[in-house]
């Protein structure tokens, strides 16, 4: 049997675009890390990103489109099932709607000289540094003269012996300047990386056969032995329990988006 090249060339080119991305994110080791929130390169009046995702979807991550304020099939599938007004239906909606995931150029204490990574967390670190924000006795934070440096605490979920790992900041009190380095000045200034090429959104048909997919396991087994991705954590298969009685599945998706 034959060697599929392509299936080969596409591995390659994701196993690289994973190590670009890992070296151009950070995130907080277990115990405290200093860091500085600096403002961000490709928007400097606002230094958090918004992106949304789809987590667990045939055990990958895909960018939702409703990021960039684009149309987004499985979205559109949530809101159908939604209407429908059965609570089954509206759990898996539930399941299915993207999440929020903010990210925020940062300089890591110790590691300058790496250049400014992309820190990401949930909704309640993000309250927490906009409250701050907000506080006119801390104010801009991010200033790259008199900001204020941040510390961070990660604790796993094994050290709080609970399901989910904690993550908490405090914000210095002396304002004092990002770095006097000039190397390291320019690469906050001008060598940042841009979100977009970091994290890059699917089409909306991509979207649409991966749905498709999650609605007909089957479907995806099939073509799971000669397709190459990513793989993370997955999420549970949509079953005969939590979705509408039908004799074919993919019918009940066209009617769902035809309709």
């Amino acid at each position: 049997m034959a060697l599929d090249l392509d299936a080969i060339r596409k591995r390659l080119s994701g196993l690289q675009n994973q190590t670009g991305k890992q070296n151009n994110l950070w995130k907080p080791e277990p115990g405290k890390q200093t860091i500085r929130i600096v403002p961000y390169q490709f928007n400097k009046d606002n230094p958090f990103i918004e992106l949304f995702f789809h987590y667990g979807l045939n055990g990958k991550t895909f960018m939702s489109p409703v990021t960039h304020g684009e149309a987004d099939p499985v979205v559109e599938f949530a809101e159908k099932l939604k209407a429908t007004g059965n609570r089954d239906d509206w759990q898996m909606s539930r399941k299915l709607e993207p999440k929020m995931r903010t990210y925020v150029p940062v300089l890591v204490r110790g590691q300058e000289s790496e250049g400014v990574k992309l820190w990401g967390f949930g909704k309640t670190v993000y309250q927490e540094l906009l409250s701050f924000i907000a506080d006119p006795d801390y104010g801009d934070i991010t200033d790259l003269n008199a900001g204020r440096d941040v510390t961070v605490e990660f604790m796993t979920a094994a050290e709080l012996g609970k399901q989910y790992p904690q993550t908490t900041i405090r914000i210095k009190p002396n304002q004092t300047p990002a770095t006097e380095n000039k190397e390291i000045a320019e690469k906050i200034m001008n060598g940042q990386k841009d979100a977009n090429e970091i994290f890059k959104p699917v089409s909306y048909d991509e979207l649409k056969e991966q749905l498709a997919i999650w609605l007909d396991p089957e479907q995806g087994e099939s073509e799971s032995e000669t397709s190459v991705g990513t793989n993370t954590p997955a999420a549970a298969q949509p079953t005969s329990a939590n979705t509408k009685k039908v004799d074919d599945v993919n019918s009940a998706f066209d009617e769902l988006f035809n309709n």
